[in-house]
This record gives structure tokens, C-alpha cells and sequence, in this order.
């Protein structure tokens, strides 16, 4: 398995005790001057490939006009996203991309993995070592009055102040985050009373499945999405843990490959447009789109998935949702001039390349509009595997630190959290920490009904701890620099506009 691949999976899995910049804005000279409508060449056989086809105008006329030239190319449509001008294809035409980037109306055009779609299991770090019954049950008993009964070694709530937050205004039953990730396990005591199946669904390649229980994960070992929602929204109902907003609702919108449990493009366009057309008010984004960790802007296929990525995200963006995404976990400065990518492509064989972070973008958490969330551990300084970049960070939040160790009774410096089965366990990463900013940003929303995607952003950024740059960092204490800060007290690589506060944003 490749090292660090995604966010996801690096939500470490270890043994427990239990900006973009005028080259997405948008597009242009994507598209062939010609007027081609069709391929001339017969098709050569190749791998049957997943497609995502961007057109220039999301009218009838040009988007018909493209199915027509899909056809003749031998693609599939599979699904058709008008408002956006986005076609999910399947074809075995080796030349497809090539020969439809050509077509009247095109922008981009490009495959979405790099291996054949196959019939139908996520992969993770290791796997993550649950609470046992006994130690669940010492654990219970050390819970205080007024606690939930794990609420002991959940650091990361007192950090930001989301126990005192939760008696002052738990958040709102009218405001529903969505997890975009794994799938959410609702049976779960502690997610059953605020999971809103209405506005849930399973996306995987590009057509969204609202039957029953079909967003929830395939298998136990797909417990990320279940964790994070945990952290959003856990009940305060005296059972295990606590959520940072546990009065809002949280709903799931599972994108996982059920073949190699990656995040495919068409999947998460599908995910975006779906929370869009169904009230979503935010959505938490604890991943990368697979199988590239940057797109390039100069590859055709990378590009045509940053363009269909992007339009869903900006559609729901423009229908009232905010959009949270975590970093990464590769501890990369997205604001350098380098860096090397040995872990793309994740669905075949990688190949080490030196990319350029403000041409090749990680998606979304690069996507304009998007709020990109690093992580702290307990004492309230970059988790040693937190991707950072000025600019480009725009708050923290606690993601866990297994070397920041807190003065809990476990001692443990991961995040806490439910798991499918009715269980619980520890992760760290991002991914931990964009549930965090995720639940902050669902308090505002509860506050302010009224505010906009750009206003709770702002209100994020207001509301949060600012945290100035270490003189020197060395996240994993073996005495090397492992980073370097940029910015100032107030914002900065590291923590962008600080550390968010439940607290304060009820107040």
C-alpha cells in the first residue's frame, strides 16, 4: 500500500489501549477552435475507463449535442449533471479523451482513474484497535457528572471549548452537515438521535442511491466516516462520547469505491450536487479525490477532474453550503515551489514526480471557496504530520498528535470517536480535524441562520484562537526541523486564522 495516500487513511491506525490561481478560473483553450462533432477514426479497444466530460454551456442544445458525439466516440453516459455541465461516461475506446476533448462544446474532458472499472472494501493504515469491553467499562466509570461517559479523554472538546459551548446552544436540529466519506454507521447510539437519512445517500460512481442503509459503510473496516461524524455530532445523551455540535444533524453521503475503497471524481461530483439539492448546509470533506494527490493542470484527465470537482463544489457553494476539507497528512507545504508526489497514481502502480502545489492542486481542499483545515494536538501546535502552506491553511483544529501526550486518563493523544458496531476507537490526522472546524462552523450556522457560505467562513476565521509560529519545529522531537511557519501572530502557514472555538462561537 502506498505510504500517506489519503487523508482517510491516515486517520492513524495505530495499536491503542483501546488557491488557486487563474488556471482554474476557468479553463480556457481547453476546448479544440474546430468544429468537430464526431471522431473520424474507428476506436481502438482499451480498458473500460470512467470518464467525466466538462461541457462550456450547461444548456440543452450543447449538452445533447455532446451525448451525441459520447456515443459515436463508443462512451456510456452514465449520469448527466445539467446545472453544472458535467457527463459521467464509461468507455473502452482507447482514444476517448482525446478524441471527445475535440468535440463542439467540450472544455475538458478526461478519464477519472488509471485501472479498468471493476465489479465490486477501503483500505486504511493498519487497522484501528477498538476500546475492549473492560477497558470501555473502566473508562465509563471514570466519566464525570454532567459528562458523557468517555467525555474524559476527549481532550480535543475542551480544547476548543465545546463542552461549555454545548450548554450555552448545542446547535440546531435545522442544520445538517453532510460526511462525505466512508459511509456513517446510523445505527450507532451515539449518531441514531441526530442522523438525517432524508438528506443521505451512496454516490459511488456518480449516481446517488437514497434506498435504505445504503449510505452506511460496506464493512467495519470502513469506520472513517463513522468516526468523523462522531466528532461532529455525537448526542449528549450519556452515551460514550460527545460531538462538538451534538444538537445539529449530521447525514452521510458514502463516495467509496466498493472495488479498492478509493474516492473516485464522479463520485464526490455526485456528493456535492446531492447535498446541494437536498438542504445540506455544510459538508466535511476528510479526503482527497483518488487516484491523483495533486492534478496537474497541464495533464488533460487531471485537469477535467479538477474542472467537474470544482463546478459541483461551486454549484453547492452558490446554493448555501459551506464546504470543509481537511489538509492532508503528508506534512507538505502547499505553499512552496516543490513537492514530491511518490504516491500517485494510488488505483495502479505510483511513479514519483516533483510537482508545483500552485499548478497541481490537491482536491478539494485546494478548490477556491473551500476551507482548508490543519491540525493541532493537545498542546495547541501543528500535528507533526499536518500539510501546511500560508495562504492556503485557513484554520486548525484538533487532529490528534500521538507525541503531544494529554493529561487524560488514557494518556492518549489521538481523537476519540464512534465506530461502526456500536464501538469506539482512536484516530488522528486531518481528517479529525476538519470535523472539528466542521461542528464550529455548524454552531455559527445554528446562530446565524442567515449566513451565507462566505459569512460563516468569515465568522470561522473571526471566532478562532490566533496562534502564532513556533520559533522552531520539530513535531516528532527527534531534534530536526521537520517544517517552517510563514506568517505572522495572526495568520500564518501553520494555523491559518487560529484554532477554532466552540466557545466563542455561541457566545
Amino acid at each position: 500500500m502506498a505510504h500517506l495516500r489519503s487523508r482517510r487513511r491516515l486517520a492513524l491506525a495505530v495499536p491503542l489501549v483501546l488557491s488557486l490561481t487563474a488556471s482554474l478560473g476557468f479553463l480556457p483553450g481547453v476546448a479544440s477552435a474546430a468544429p468537430v462533432d464526431a471522431p473520424a477514426v474507428a476506436a481502438e479497444e482499451g480498458p473500460n475507463l470512467a470518464y467525466v466530460v466538462n461541457t462550456k454551456k450547461t444548456d440543452h442544445g450543447t449538452i445533447e449535442s455532446v451525448k451525441k458525439a459520447i456515443a459515436k466516440a463508443d462512451g456510456t453516459v452514465v449520469a448527466t449533471y445539467k446545472k453544472i455541465g458535467v457527463i459521467v461516461v464509461h468507455s473502452t475506446n482507447a482514444e476517448f479523451g482525446k478524441q471527445i476533448r475535440a468535440v463542439r462544446g467540450v472544455q475538458s474532458a478526461g478519464a477519472t482513474r488509471t485501472t479498468p472499472l471493476t465489479p465490486a472494501g477501503t483500505t486504511d493504515e493498519g487497522a484501528a484497535q477498538l476500546l475492549s469491553a473492560a477497558e470501555a467499562a473502566k473508562v465509563e466509570a471514570r466519566g464525570a457528572a454532567a459528562e458523557e461517559p468517555l467525555e474524559a479523554d476527549q481532550w480535543d472538546l475542551r480544547a476548543i471549548g465545546a463542552d461549555k459551548a454545548a450548554k450555552i446552544n448545542p446547535g440546531s436540529k435545522k442544520v445538517t452537515v453532510a460526511v462525505i466519506d466512508t459511509g456513517v454507521d446510523d445505527t450507532h447510539p451515539d449518531i441514531a438521535p441526530n442522523f438525517s437519512a432524508s438528506q443521505s445517500a451512496n454516490c459511488n460512481g456518480g449516481v446517488a442511491d437514497t434506498s435504505e442503509g445504503a449510505w452506511r459503510p460496506y464493512t467495519p473496516e470502513d469506520y472513517h466516516g463513522t468516526h468523523v461524524a462522531g466528532e461532529i455530532a455525537a448526542a449528549r445523551n450519556d452515551v460514550g462520547v460527545a460531538g462538538v455540535a451534538p444538537g445539529v444533524k449530521v447525514s452521510s453521503i458514502n463516495v467509496t469505491d466498493r472495488a479498492n475503497g478509493l474516492f473516485y471524481p464522479e463520485s464526490v461530483v455526485c456528493a456535492f450536487v446531492f447535498a446541494a439539492d437536498h438542504g445540506v448546509e455544510i459538508t466535511n470533506n476528510s479526503y482527497y479525490v483518488d487516484p491523483w494527490l495533486y492534478n496537474c493542470m497541464d495533464d488533460p484527465d487531471q485537469r477535467a477532474i479538477v474542472d467537474a470537482v470544482n463546478r459541483a463544489q461551486q454549484y453547492a457553494t452558490k446554493k448555501g453550503t459551506l464546504h470543509l476539507a481537511s489538509a492532508g497528512n503528508s506534512n507538505h507545504d502547499l505553499d512552496s515551489d516543490a513537492i514530491v508526489d511518490d504516491s500517485s497514481p494510488d488505483d495502479s502502480t505510483p511513479v514519483t514526480r516533483t510537482i508545483d502545489p500552485h499548478e497541481c492542486f490537491d482536491v478539494p481542499t485546494q478548490l477556491p471557496g473551500i476551507v482548508t483545515v490543519s491540525a493541532t494536538g493537545v498542546n495547541n501546535t501543528k500535528s507533526y504530520y499536518s500539510t501546511y502552506g500560508k495562504g492556503v491553511i485557513d484554520i486548525a483544529a484538533p487532529g490528534g498528535d500521538r507525541y503531544q501526550i494529554p493529561d487524560t486518563p488514557s494518556k492518549n493523544g489521538r481523537i476519540l470517536s464512534t465506530m461502526p458496531n456500536n464501538a469506539y476507537g482512536y484516530l488522528q490526522g486531518t481528517s479529525m480535524a476538519a470535523p472539528h472546524a466542521s461542528g464550529v462552523a455548524a454552531l455559527l450556522k445554528s446562530k446565524y441562520p442567515w449566513a451565507t457560505p462566505g459569512q460563516l467562513q468569515a465568522l470561522l476565521k473571526a471566532q478562532a484562537d490566533s496562534q502564532a509560529c513556533p520559533t522552531d519545529y520539530d513535531g516528532n522531537g527527534d531534534g530536526v526541523v521537520d517544517a517552517t511557519c510563514e506568517g505572522g501572530k495572526r495568520v500564518n502557514g501553520f494555523y491559518g486564522y487560529g484554532i477554532v472555538n466552540a466557545l466563542r462561537a455561541v457566545k
